[in-house]
């Protein structure tokens, strides 16, 4: 027992905020396995690509084992840039305009940690990735949401004195959603004569075909209040590696800078100069690779159809928004139904927003079709039961000694 009797204080903050509910699920689905259950994982955020390891005695160790470049290594930044340009005819200026860090993800919360102030609010276009709220939350801001099905030359409709950023993810985790270019100019000239930041998270900007696919750093080429973030993870299937970027004009890019330093110093400086040394190799092995996935999305589309499975439009990345039709439950009732009675597991869609409440995330980025097809028919009949079984949840999730999911829920 503690000699002392008060606990220490933790910020209220961060005690706020939930988990990632999505990584909480693949928690359960690791407990399952460990138990030697065999589960479909559909809910996984990433696909498994067969890359090679290229050779590391090529690459200057010894620099590797020290700090770079706090905007990442030049050559890594050039590479990034001209692979702009030549896929997405976006130009960008790899010494002003371009910062590459640890991952997307803290680039994402340094983004709003440079552009917001408490208060602030942030609007989300549903259904979000589940933590774009979630890092709004960290920094002081308010995040607010637009609703998936509304029309994009609409989101002022939404604005208020206090907006100061506009999300948006495209392609879109989890619809598949492309935006064209016409709906991203029209949200762009909404934010900018409102004086609000469009931060467009571009993270799989490959999964798509016919050149559907258009960056805002080609559509805004001066980069005058927007904030593009991509990264090495989803494209190039290196999620392990951690490597993300920014691309923004050089005022802004000077603000991310000072908080990279004080925060990250530096990406991995080995990852950076593998990077920069195999960035074409890479891409020629994964690109069809990404191609093959969209083509595999397309086949799953049409086999939802067929069994009348109803899920959202979208084209790209290797996600659905499934509907879960007349459950009786939540849908986050519907996801551990799933995965405690049939060993199947999808994500709740109200992790990516209230209108997408009744919808669950599926990923097929690391199942064979096979299996997939078999879990989709699974889900159908599920979407019509009537019952719950609430009593053999509970259960499950005691054996699991993780605890229930309903406090990760979306405020």
């Amino acid at each position: 027992m503690s000699r002392w009797s008060e606990k220490m204080q933790v910020s209220e903050r961060v005690c706020s905020i939930p988990e990632a509910l999505s990584i909480h699920v693949n928690e359960l689905v690791y407990e399952q396995k460990r138990r030697g259950v065999d589960v479909t994982v559909l809910s996984l955020g990433e696909a498994f690509f067969d890359i090679p390891q290229f050779d590391f005695s090529r690459l200057d160790f010894v620099k590797g084992y020290h700090y770079s470049d706090s905007r990442g290594i030049p050559e890594l930044r050039a590479k990034i840039c001209r692979f702009y340009s030549e896929h997405y005819s976006a130009s960008v200026d790899p010494s002003r305009e371009i910062i590459v860090s640890a991952g997307s993800k803290p680039i994402i919360f340094f983004s709003m940690q440079s552009t917001l102030n408490p208060g602030d609010k942030v609007l989300i276009h549903e259904p979000g990735w589940l933590s774009y709220q979630e890092q709004a939350r960290l920094v002081g801001a308010i995040p607010e949401f637009i609703p998936y099905d509304c029309d994009s030359s609409c989101f002022s409709r939404y604005f208020d004195s206090k907006t100061r950023m506009v999300v948006i993810n495209n392609p879109n985790n989890p619809a598949g959603k492309i935006y064209s270019s016409a709906e991203l100019l029209a949200i762009y000239n909404q934010c900018r004569s409102n004086g609000i930041w469009l931060l467009v998270d571009e993270a799989y900007s490959d999964f798509v075909v016919n050149d559907e696919f258009h960056s805002m750093a080609k559509l805004v080429p001066d980069k005058d209040g927007v904030i593009v973030v991509n990264s090495l993870s989803k494209n190039m299937g290196m999620s392990g590696w951690r490597v993300g970027y920014v691309i923004s004009d050089a005022n802004l890019s000077y603000q991310l800078q000072k908080i990279n330093q004080h925060v990250i110093t530096c990406a991995p400086t080995i990852l950076q100069y593998y990077m920069a040394e195999y960035f074409d190799e890479v891409i020629s092995i994964t690109l069809p690779q990404v191609r093959m996935m969209v083509e595999k999305r397309a086949r799953i589309s049409q086999l939802m159809s067929d069994i009348e499975l109803t899920h959202l439009q979208g084209g790209a990345t290797f996600y659905f928004m499934v509907s879960i039709g007349d459950f009786p439950g939540t849908s986050l009732d519907f996801c551990l139904e799933l995965l405690f009675n049939h060993q199947i597991a999808v994500v709740p869609g109200s992790a990516y927003g209230q209108s997408t409440s009744r919808f669950v995330r599926v990923g097929i980025g690391t199942e064979s079709e096979e299996r997939i097809h078999d879990a989709l028919l699974v889900m159908k009949d599920l979407t019509n039961a009537r019952t719950l079984s609430a009593a053999l949840v509970k259960q499950r999730l005691e054996e699991s000694g993780l605890h229930h999911l309903e406090p990760l829920m979306q405020k």
